[in-house]
């Protein structure tokens, strides 16, 4: 419990651009998107930033996954 308490700590600590940027080269995530009427995956930065769109939601995380980062979806 003392090492989960530490990390929260931590985590409250940081400041506005740290907490912006937390897990930037980490993480991307995958949503949804409609492209002419159909749907896409759009990859996305930690912080927001597009990075590409692709026609299928497994084609979006094995990108992601070659480029040494962490998937998520985002509803």
């Amino acid at each position: 419990m003392t090492m989960m308490n530490d990390t929260h700590s931590q985590l409250r600590q940081l400041s506005t651009q740290d907490f912006a940027s937390f897990g930037l080269g980490d993480v991307a995530y995958v949503r949804p998107v409609e492209m002419d009427g159909t749907t896409a995956f759009a990859i996305h930065a930690a912080d927001g930033t597009p990075l590409s769109v692709v026609a299928d939601r497994e084609l979006a995380f094995a990108a992601i996954v070659q480029n040494d980062m962490e998937p998520v979806s985002v509803h």
